[in-house]
């Protein structure tokens, strides 16, 4: 038999859903803007979004390349400023899913939840696509060995991502019916 949940639960699932959202924003904010955005890190090879340094053996230092020059190690250009705007993309509307699901709480409002849904189902493929992309351009330098704290930091956001979005579409937010006011509800 079907049991409503009580207001305490309601509280404490929508609690436990936005310490999720922090989590995963904080996760992806110490990816892309702390480690900036590299997935490798060592001293003789720095690999991210924006640095691409391989080791120079003439030159016994890491060499950064740029546009031009990755298109000739076989790196698209667009390909790696379309990763670029994906993953950074995600960042965003993670993001923007906190205030969807704080107006959606405070208003009651069922419309203001799916919006949030919907933002989590665009970050979470922002994500993805975004780390798939740059994963599969840069391959034949990297190895799993050599990531960093950085793209585990996008491999858990990503799941943390996937996990709010199982939780917000099981447990959708009540409707009008709360008898409370909309401060109360808040």
């Amino acid at each position: 038999m079907f049991s409503p949940r009580s207001r305490r639960g309601d509280q404490l699932l929508f609690l436990s859903i936005m310490i999720l959202v922090v989590a995963a924003f904080c996760l992806l904010f110490y990816a892309l803007v702390l480690e900036a955005g590299n997935l490798i890190d060592l001293p003789n090879l720095r690999i991210g979004f924006f640095n691409f340094c391989l080791w120079n053996e003439t030159a016994g230092s890491l060499q950064c390349y740029t546009f031009p020059e990755l298109a000739t190690l076989g790196v698209p250009w667009a390909g790696l400023a379309l990763a670029r705007v994906c993953v950074y993309g995600a960042l965003v509307f993670t993001l923007f899913v906190s205030q969807a699901l704080l107006l959606a709480r405070c208003n009651s409002n069922q419309g203001e939840w799916h919006l949030a849904v919907r933002f989590l189902v665009v970050a979470s493929t922002l994500l993805a696509s975004g780390l798939g992309l740059f994963l599969s351009f840069t391959w034949k330098w990297v190895s799993l060995s050599l990531l960093g704290p950085g793209c585990l930091a996008l491999g858990l956001a990503q799941a943390l991502l996937i996990l709010l979005l199982m939780a917000t579409i099981v447990f959708p937010q009540k409707g009008e019916d709360t008898g409370l006011s909309k401060l109360e509800s808040c």
